[in-house]
């Protein structure tokens, strides 16, 4: 009888959907937030322009998620 001692098969495989379910809670917390901020500069235009605050959002939270996807890799 053979038995595999190998564990990191199954332990990577539960790491991997733990990334992929972090990602996704990431991008929708940031689809949220952008959601609101040009909700906000729309309803209080002298804030800002709503596409520019929007698209700053965006920015600011593509590079977190990819500092964040960086930073699990590891």
């Amino acid at each position: 009888m053979t038995t595999d001692t190998d564990p990191s098969c199954p332990q990577n495989h539960d790491h991997q959907e733990l990334r992929l379910v972090i990602l996704l809670l990431t991008l929708l917390v940031g689809l949220l937030v952008t959601a609101a901020a040009v909700y906000l500069a729309r309803v209080h235009p002298t804030l800002a322009q709503p596409l520019g605050v929007g698209a700053a959002v965006v920015s600011a939270l593509a590079g977190i998620t990819g500092v964040i996807a960086r930073i699990i890799r590891r």
